[in-house]
């Protein structure tokens, strides 16, 4: 339960990663490497700022977060116990998200793949030596995650040391330029609306799921980890549309823009349509992989070619988020993530009574549909504005 509502603060500052990515990216395809060094200063204040206002602001907002989640008095003062160490990695936790913005707009992915497999290799290593070594418990649990934040912290630190060689990144006049801090907060803020938007949606899914009854509320748990998996299959070439689109724009050039879009696009769309197909040949297996429980099971084997469609659903919509990150076009995220949520809301109150649970997937299906398509209209107006950089 700590786990989860830490995770869940640390999350919402994900639009750090985005919209660094963004603003390096472009900085990097002009040609302006300084201004690239101090777009990542200025989202590692950021980062620096909000996880300080975490830990001073930790007891009201731990205090917020168990009057909103149910739990027996022993559950809840183990995760108290828990977030009341792990809080102090935020400032660490938050800087990964900058720092690893910087590496992919620098088109260093495999560095983030390290930074991520080094830190769960460590904390692995940690959780077994503290808690099963040393008899720690919950503490034990929670001290290993924070020394594992931390080392990623400061492996990615080091990772993007060449950013520090120059003075830029301490050109104080240049960083807190106030038109700059503007951009950056717009665009975060665009992000975290659009972000937030796509949270109630998942959760409002679970909490509306969980009216057809346990069964329905495990099953539909057990299917959503299809969708984890489709997006963790997409996110390679979201990070590469980021990327490539970022530089595009850094230079000017739409018709760059348009053949990383196409590039990204095609591997795209056979990624999600092979997904589909294992999905379609392998999910029964996959089910009873994840669950033992032969009525869950049962439940679940009934809406999988729901799960079947979902990456032909929703594959250009995680696509086309690279391209609107890349171009750091926050407003169009936030604005086509608004369409996609109400419609999500209007389909949820329509197709829900008549058709059950399923009418809750045909739902969320919908949003992702809507989110593909509206971002998909917004796109011409993007490559001509790659013009002007």
């Amino acid at each position: 339960l700590g786990a989860i509502i830490l995770t869940t603060i640390f999350w919402m500052f994900g639009f750090l990663r985005m919209g660094t990515v963004g603003l390096v990216g472009q900085a990097a395809g002009s040609g302006c490497d300084d201004q690239a060094t101090e777009w990542l200063t200025r989202s590692l204040l950021v980062a620096a700022a909000g996880g300080i206002s975490i830990i001073i602001m930790q007891w009201p907002v731990f205090w917020l977060a168990f009057q909103l989640v149910t739990a027996s008095k022993e559950v809840e003062t183990l995760a108290r116990n828990y977030v009341s160490i792990r809080v102090w990695a935020a400032p660490a936790a938050i800087a990964i998200y900058a720092l690893t913005g910087w590496l992919i707009a620098m088109e260093r992915t495999g560095d983030v793949f390290w930074i991520q497999l080094i830190m769960n290799l460590l904390n692995i290593f940690l959780d077994f030596l503290f808690v099963l070594g040393m008899g720690w418990g919950v503490p034990g649990v929670a001290i290993a995650t924070v020394i594992a934040e931390v080392s990623g912290a400061a492996l990615a630190l080091w990772l993007c040391r060449n950013a520090f060689l120059g003075p830029a990144w301490r050109n104080w006049a240049s960083i807190f330029n106030r038109h700059k801090l503007t951009k950056m907060m717009v665009l975060n803020f665009d992000i975290l609306l659009r972000s937030a938007m796509l949270v109630l949606i998942f959760s409002s899914f679970v909490f509306i799921g969980a009216q057809f009854g346990d069964v329905t509320l495990a099953a539909n748990q057990v299917l959503l980890q299809f969708i984890y998996i489709t997006a963790h299959a997409m996110d390679g070439f979201a990070f590469a549309a980021e990327t490539l689109v970022s530089r595009a724009f850094g230079g000017k050039n739409p018709t760059l823009v348009r053949k990383s879009v196409a590039m990204t696009g095609i591997w795209s769309f056979i990624i999600c349509v092979l997904t589909a197909a294992s999905f379609a040949f392998s999910g029964p297996w996959i089910i009873d992989l994840m669950v033992k429980d032969i009525t869950v099971q049962e439940a679940a084997r009934g809406y999988l070619w729901w799960m079947v469609a979902a990456p032909l659903c929703g594959g250009a919509a995680w696509m086309l988020d690279g391209v609107f990150i890349g171009a750091a076009r926050g407003r169009d995220m936030r604005n086509m993530m608004s369409i996609s949520f109400c419609i999500y809301w209007i389909a949820v109150l329509v197709l829900t009574p008549k058709m059950g649970n399923a009418g809750l997937w045909a739902a969320l299906l919908i949003s992702f549909v809507v989110r593909g398509v509206t971002l998909g209209i917004r796109y011409p107006a993007l490559e001509r504005s790659a013009r002007h950089g």
